[in-house]
């Protein structure tokens, strides 16, 4: 049986839609797999096993180094980006003084050439003069003014007389923010977690390490929703922590009070699954044109 003209079809002028999807044109989409999430042990900034995890108030997990390392440069950058806005308003402040004693100056000088000139200036609009205010014996002055324009005169087809656009620092914030959720975060909101390890099984490396809820037992991985109290830091999983823990008022491992605004839901990489409800498709834009080199690539057919 022979194939549909318009796959068969090869002479157009253009390329048609199976062609274009043939040459990996358009947005391509890919689903991400376990390799591309991030797990719950790791740390958002390095994407290492934490090493004396800390977290946010949102629930954010970072290594104690990586994150004091992060606001340190944060506070370096607001302390640059703070002075280089003082030299500007400096400038200005210097700039605006200059141009007031320059118009000063120059209102001055209109008025003595106004008294003493060879011809007085005429107060009537309609009455011809030069863009100085000057006529008579006194448009000599005209030339040196025009030498003076020409010398500082924004002409964009010279190079060397192209205008520059003055470059404006705004008012830098002055709060430091959190690398993975954008909001503000300060060093004394931080507190140290404790995950229990499970030391039933031997691994062989500090790599492999396995975490259980201190309550139940149970393995924590991605699947589950994992909570941790700021008061005292300890980990358990959320069905443990609403169901003791919201009701006692109490961390089931220190006894340490607890209240319900303690209780913070960490954030985690999410699962490989469908069901989990995470956004887990990357979608990627590639053009198709002289130099992109996708001309020459036929990916393999999907079986």
């Amino acid at each position: 049986m022979p194939q549909r003209h318009s796959k068969n079809n090869n002479d157009l002028a253009f390329f048609t839609y199976d062609e274009k999807r043939k040459l990996g044109y358009g947005t391509q989409k890919e689903r991400l797999g376990k390799d591309s999430i991030k797990p719950f042990d790791a740390c958002c900034l390095c994407l290492k096993p934490f090493i004396d995890p800390m977290s946010c108030q949102k629930g954010h997990v970072f290594c104690k180094e990586c994150i004091l390392e992060c606001l340190l440069a944060q506070k370096k950058d607001i302390q640059r980006k703070l002075a280089a806005h003082a030299a500007q308003q400096k400038q200005e402040k210097e700039e605006e003084e200059e141009r007031l004693i320059l118009e000063k100056a120059r209102e001055l000088d209109a008025f003595d050439q106004q008294n003493h000139g060879a011809l007085p200036q005429y107060n009537d609009k309609s009455h011809s003069r030069d863009k100085n205010g000057f006529h008579g014996a006194n448009s000599v002055k005209v030339t040196s003014f025009e030498e003076e324009a020409l010398r500082t005169m924004k002409a964009f087809w010279l190079p060397s007389a192209t205008p520059e656009a003055p470059v404006k620092v705004d008012t830098p914030s002055s709060s430091t923010v959190c690398p993975e959720g954008k909001e503000k975060l300060k060093l004394k909101t931080l507190f140290p977690i404790y995950f229990t390890e499970d030391e039933s099984e031997q691994k062989k490396s500090n790599l492999d390490k396995t975490y259980i809820c201190p309550s139940c037992k149970v393995t924590l991985t991605n699947t589950l929703s994992l909570v941790a109290v700021s008061s005292c830091g300890h980990v358990f999983c959320k069905k443990c922590a609403d169901r003791f823990m919201a009701v006692d008022k109490v961390c089931l491992v220190c006894d340490k009070p607890c209240r319900e605004r303690n209780l913070v839901t960490l954030e985690k990489g999410g699962t490989g699954f469908a069901g989990h409800g995470d956004h887990l498709e990357a979608t990627d834009f590639k053009h198709l044109g002289s130099g992109s080199g996708l001309g020459l690539v036929r990916p393999a057919a999907k079986t």
